[in-house]
């Protein structure tokens, strides 16, 4: 049986992580499995030591986290030893998706993202959930998913997973026509009849269309809701650190943000 795969290294944002991908594995009627990697090498055996109490530790308080939902789902842990992402990329072949946390908002965008998160969105074998931490603030009423809809090869397959975020969510969906620079001032009746067609087959969801910069201007002078989770493609995962950067999603600018990117 495949898993919802979490990576856990005793942050906020891996306890974040795992609460994320609760849903997601209830949905699927598969296991949470709950990951702590001990590192490859040590010093001595006490550095050992510490390191495989703190994955225990890490792997306790994320399952006591999980199991505060009251929610019934199946959790499993485990503690494998190598290097952090090569082990997870590996473990992706099994996975239905992979969960990590953001952690560490500064100047480096990839620093930002850490290495691991990197590495399983350019690499991994099943999407990934980056999993931003909630802010101190109330959290709003709305939270919106971002996604494009265009012509390109794979776009249906990450649309469709934005619309199943956005019903497992019960969250609104913001469509985007084309990447923000590519926006002009005049519509595009192609991707307006996509999205209608689109809406007739998905007429449970809230679907917000934007094909033109006007469109966005009068969006972000409408709304002050936070944008929970942008959907990308694959070959958009080199933008995670942007996405998740110190100014959250770059063209609505909520520091909030995750990322799913789609394969």
């Amino acid at each position: 049986m495949k898993s919802i795969l979490v990576g856990i290294d005793g942050s906020s944002a891996a306890i974040a992580a795992a609460l994320w991908g609760v849903d997601e594995a209830i949905t699927r009627g598969v296991p949470l499995r709950l990951v702590s990697v001990v590192k490859p090498t040590h010093e001595s055996p006490e550095d050992y030591e510490r390191d495989v109490a703190h994955a225990e530790k890490s792997l306790r308080e994320a399952r006591l986290a999980v199991e505060a939902t009251g929610k019934s789902v199946a959790v499993e842990t485990d503690m494998p030893r190598g290097p952090a992402g090569s082990l997870l990329v590996e473990a992706s072949t099994a996975a239905d998706m992979i969960c990590v946390g953001c952690v560490g908002i500064g100047r480096y965008a990839r620093s930002i993202v850490g290495s691991t998160a990197t590495e399983l969105a350019e690499k991994a074998h099943c999407p990934v959930a980056v999993v931003r931490t909630g802010s101190d603030q109330p959290p709003p009423d709305v939270n919106w998913i971002v996604v494009r809809m265009t012509d390109a090869p794979g776009n249906d397959t990450v649309v469709n997973y934005a619309a199943a975020e956005a019903k497992l969510r019960r969250a609104p969906l913001l469509v985007l026509g084309g990447r923000p620079e590519e926006l002009t001032e005049h519509a595009d009746g192609a991707f307006e009849r996509r999205v209608a067609q689109w809406r007739e087959d998905n007429p449970e969801l809230r679907v917000y269309p934007i094909t033109t910069r006007q469109g966005i201007a009068g969006y972000l002078s409408a709304n002050d809701e936070r944008v929970l989770l942008a959907v990308i493609g694959a070959d958009e995962a080199r933008q995670l650190a942007q996405l998740v950067g110190p100014q959250g999603h770059p063209l609505f600018r909520h520091p909030e943000c995750s990322v799913l990117v789609v394969r």
